[in-house]
């Protein structure tokens, strides 16, 4: 089963997952634990999006960056994640990141939390998500990123297949800038690093593409 698959119809890990990120002793724990992460860094990140704000929200896992009201679109791959964030208010929609079924300038805000690192291609990713962007938009997340002290985690968690590649924060930052998002902004929190971006408006030149 390829990684895709494994999120998509595996349910005990997209359930534990949940489990553990809802709960809030055990997500603090965990996060110290695993990753030397404060995982409060993540529920400021959450607290910052705008309400107001047509917000694409993928992976939307069981919805805890969900904000209640019509003009939040929770999507995932996984039909468990979204049975799970059934009733918090969102529109839901089961869908590939890297194949999102919505027009370019969709969205005012794109938010993706912990996923990054369960992509076989968050490069890809990374391009729609900026691609459904309006300009002007901002793109908010969070990742964990290789070298930054917990690779063995990492490597026993992609033999699993639960993650793909994996960059590093170096790469991260060059995913954002090659997508034509510029103002980026790395949090790093232990493995974790949080990150904002921006969508040139149309009355800003885009940064030249990186050449690669």
């Amino acid at each position: 089963m390829d990684l895709r698959e494994r999120w998509k119809t595996d349910r005990l890990p997209a359930a534990m997952y949940d489990y553990a990120v809802q709960n809030g002793p055990i997500s603090h724990i965990g996060a110290r634990l695993l990753w030397g992460y404060d995982i409060s860094h993540l529920r400021q990140n959450i607290e910052a999006q705008d309400p107001d704000a047509l917000t694409l929200d993928i992976p939307c896992g069981g919805g805890i960056a969900i904000q209640d009201n019509p003009r939040h679109v929770a999507a995932d791959l996984s039909r468990t994640m979204l049975d799970r964030a059934r009733g918090r208010g969102a529109a839901l929609v089961q869908t590939d990141i890297n194949k999102l079924p919505f027009p370019s300038s969709t969205f005012d805000l794109c938010v993706t939390y912990n996923g990054l690192h369960c992509l076989p291609d968050p490069e890809n990713a990374i391009r729609e998500l900026s691609r459904v962007l309006r300009p002007g938009g901002t793109l908010r997340g969070t990742t964990i990123v290789r070298g930054a002290g917990r690779d063995r985690v990492i490597t026993a968690l992609r033999r699993l297949n639960l993650f793909g590649p994996t960059g590093t924060r170096s790469d991260l930052r060059r995913w954002l800038t090659s997508a034509g998002l510029t103002d980026v902004h790395l949090t790093p929190s232990g493995a974790v690093t949080g990150f904002t971006a921006r969508k040139p408006a149309d009355n800003e030149d885009a940064p030249p593409p990186t050449i690669r």
